[in-house]
């Protein structure tokens, strides 16, 4: 019968899981920019209109407050089907939102200097390749100018 402490240690000759590995670097990520760029009411301010709820913040709000994620507060009504109908609604423009994000961003990244490999890396991405051709279909997508 194997011993429990040693099922638990990591064999040092075994490949790491890509899935296992992806989301520890999505955690630390979050943790990195909350740390350095969200660390007060002041910072986390600059990406949230302060009176108008953006589309990806209404999709995200009626998602949570359905799953149970959220709470509703006193005396707000119950998410009913006209709002889910919203929320789907808003979703096409929140794609295309994402999209010309993540199309600007790989620009942004391209233009300081990273490689193909480094941009793969960071989208978990098996390939230089398949950064890049998921980067050309971003562009023809959005209709981004190409870099």
């Amino acid at each position: 019968m194997p011993n429990p402490e040693q099922a638990q240690t990591p064999d040092p000759f075994a490949p790491p899981h890509p899935e296992q590995a992806r989301a520890q670097r999505v955690y630390a990520a979050l943790m990195r920019i909350a740390e350095r760029h969200a660390a007060d009411g002041e910072q986390r301010g600059r990406q949230v209109h302060p009176t108008v709820l953006a589309p990806h913040e209404a999709v995200r709000l009626v998602s949570f407050l359905m799953s149970g994620a959220a709470k509703p507060v006193e005396g707000e009504p119950d998410v009913d089907h006209a709002d889910i109908t919203a929320a789907l609604t808003l979703l096409p423009l929140v794609r295309g939102e994402l999209d010309e994000l993540e199309t600007g961003l790989l620009q942004m990244a391209r233009g300081r200097g990273m490689t193909w490999p480094e941009v793969a890396f960071g989208l978990g991405l098996g390939t230089p390749q398949a950064a890049r051709q998921r980067y050309e279909r971003l562009v023809s997508r959005t209709g981004s100018g190409e870099e």
